[in-house]
């Protein structure tokens, strides 16, 4: 992460650090904590966040630059259903993104193992386009950076986004994602190869971000 990025990444951290609240202490495979913040809560996916997950994911805006989502709520359904086997196998946490004080889910962030023991982890995330520009996504990404690096010990946090997105671009570059290079036509999506952007957040670089209030403290003083 580079140096210029520190500050504004502390100055979103310092709202969200310690909120890690239920179950932090317990194996995350047994069920995944609740992580709070000011706008946002985080919880496990429940079958019944099918229906408010298919109302938000699967407009045009929302999904023409990720995966396709599923087509129907049977479909959510079984997505809902083989993210919580995958967390009992240790391979991946999804968490559904809620506002605070209301349970229905708005969109989720998912980390999923591609080394052994999370060394290096890939996540995506998707957010109902009525909550773009609130502050909901950087947030809930802070949080789920958080759980990340201190409960699934993750090393190397990678992401994709294409070209094109701007918007996508823009969210991973504000929390201080470092762009590592561009995967060629590595994205299929409407019968056409896009270009990605591979990003990358180190534990070494986030743990430095958070240092960065005390830092700049002493050096003020």
């Amino acid at each position: 992460m580079e140096s210029t990025h520190l500050p504004q990444v502390a100055a979103i951290l310092e709202g969200v650090r310690g909120r890690i609240d239920d179950g932090a202490g317990s194996d995350w495979r047994t069920g995944l904590p609740v992580l709070s913040g000011k706008l946002v809560t985080l919880r496990e996916l429940r079958t019944s966040d099918a229906h408010p997950l298919f109302a938000m994911l699967t407009s045009e805006e929302v999904s023409r630059f990720i995966s396709p989502p599923p087509s129907t709520v049977e479909g959510f359904e079984r997505f809902i259903e083989r993210s919580l086997d995958e967390r009992s196998a240790g391979q991946c946490a999804c968490f559904a993104v809620t506002l605070q004080g209301f349970d229905t889910a708005i969109g989720v962030f998912q980390v999923r193992e591609t080394e052994p023991r999370f060394g290096t982890a890939e996540w995506g995330f998707a957010i109902g386009s009525p909550f773009w520009g609130t502050g909901v996504f950087v947030e809930a990404a802070e949080l789920v950076l958080q759980f990340a690096f201190d409960i699934l010990g993750v090393h190397r946090l990678e992401a994709r986004a294409a070209v094109s997105n701007g918007r996508g671009n823009g969210a991973l570059v504000k929390i201080g994602a470092v762009q590592e290079g561009v995967l060629r036509k590595s994205f299929l999506r409407n019968g056409r190869y896009l270009d990605q952007i591979l990003y990358a957040i180190v534990e070494d670089d986030w743990r430095a971000s958070r240092e960065a209030p005390r830092l700049v403290h002493r050096h003020v003083h």
